[in-house]
């Protein structure tokens, strides 16, 4: 080894040596996650109308962990009661995914849920809509290439979680021994750490989620710019994973009751890549789990079936009785991307998957269209996105790659 490789060798490990000795003396200052939030008064909620199966309320919160942002420490919650209760019933805290605008899905959920004779509260993540300081996009602050404020913002989260079941706790209309948490992608994230850390939470319930912090945030196609910016700075992906331990739901899962926990994945989802799903279920022994035949977003032609399933299972748990979710989760796998062919050059394509591939590396076809007409793929993956094959026009074959995503 030259002197040249020797010195680039200790200056990367000086840098990694001050990046972890950094954090560890910023994130000493924020509570561990374990820590319950004090108790406090809870403001008398307000009457918002009937809303279906339900009746909806509103009230909200100060932030256990309070931020520099003044409107991010308010934390609103929507309350939804089911109409035919008839003495306290069980309550699910809803949290939605990253980036959100409105709380559709959501609502519809806790509508689905108090079919079911059970409650729900819909809980507003930091820096997202109501909480999004002016000049931000809902959600922009949350995720940042900055393990020190990843650690702070979970934390927050997770005291919110927490402060929101002793608000359940707090009202006769909920039974204080059966509550549930839900979560949807950065919910989802949200919720396996909270249902890690509070003992009070019995039941949990999945969507498009994963474990291994690190992992996601190295090899997510939702944060290219943050891992680039991590990369700038120095960061490894097993740097950042030492740096998130003190967040990172699977140090705290093991404590949980076996058969307590669903899951829902996708198989092509890259986002929250499959292998983080599969980790999430290890981690969870006797989990319920579902698949559905897309990508991360492609839930959105199954919604209601997934909301379904959610609060069948939350119905089972509540009341002692066996829940056994589909084999499948039938949605269309829809591709979108742009392919390169002999013959016919460049293009861009939207289309079906026919055959749809087992893994990132295996054969699969595509019925697609393009501003050219339509076309089919049929071709092996090579690399994540990248797929080598025959394409079929209606003028002629080609060999091509085909750029694409599932949506």
């Amino acid at each position: 080894m030259n002197v040249a490789s020797i010195k680039f060798g200790t200056t990367k490990w000086a840098v990694g040596f001050g990046l972890a000795l950094m954090a560890s003396v910023c994130t000493a200052q924020v509570p561990p996650v374990t820590q319950a939030p004090p108790a406090i008064t809870f403001n008398n909620w307000q009457l918002v109308g009937p809303a279906g199966e339900a009746t909806q309320y509103s009230v909200s919160f100060q932030s256990a962990l309070p931020s520099e942002y003044a409107v991010n420490n308010t934390v609103p919650l929507s309350v939804y009661v089911p109409t035919a209760a008839k003495g306290p019933v069980p309550a699910v805290v809803v949290l939605h995914y990253w980036g959100a605008t409105d709380l559709k899905v959501e609502r519809a959920l806790a509508l689905e849920l108090a079919r079911k004779n059970i409650g729900c509260v819909v809980m507003t993540l930091p820096y997202h809509l109501s909480r999004t300081p002016e000049g931000y996009r809902s959600g922009a602050l949350a995720v940042q290439a900055d393990p020190e404020h990843l650690v702070t913002t979970m934390t927050q989260s997770v005291m919110d979680v927490r402060r929101a079941i002793d608000f359940i706790q707090s009202r006769p209309e909920f039974d204080k021994n059966s509550i549930g948490v839900a979560g949807t992608s950065l919910g989802s994230l949200v919720a396996a750490l909270s249902f890690g850390v509070e003992p009070r939470i019995r039941y949990a319930a999945f969507v498009l989620g994963g474990v291994d912090l690190a992992r996601i945030i190295w090899t997510s196609s939702r944060v290219v710019a943050e891992r680039e910016t991590l990369r700038s700075a120095g960061y490894t992906e097993d740097l950042l994973r030492e740096q998130l331990r003190p967040i990172e739901p699977k140090e705290y899962l093991s404590s949980k009751s076996p058969n307590s926990s669903f899951i829902i994945g996708a198989r092509y989802d890259t986002v929250i890549p499959r292998a983080a799903t599969m980790e999430l279920i290890e981690a969870l022994p006797g989990a319920k789990t579902l698949w559905m035949d897309t990508g991360h977003y492609g839930g959105v032609f199954v919604e209601n079936k997934i909301l379904r399933e959610v609060s069948k299972f939350f119905a089972s748990k509540f009341t002692a009785t066996d829940y056994q979710p589909p084999a499948n989760l039938h949605a269309p796998t829809v591709r979108l991307g742009a392919d390169l062919a002999t013959g016919t050059g460049f293009d861009i394509a939207a289309g079906l998957d026919l055959i749809r591939p087992k893994n990132d590396r295996s054969l699969f076809m595509s019925l697609l269209v393009s501003p050219r007409g339509p076309r089919a793929f049929l071709g092996q993956g090579v690399d994540r996105g990248v797929a080598v094959g025959v394409i079929f026009t209606t003028k002629q074959p080609g060999i091509g790659v085909l750029w694409s995503t599932v949506l």
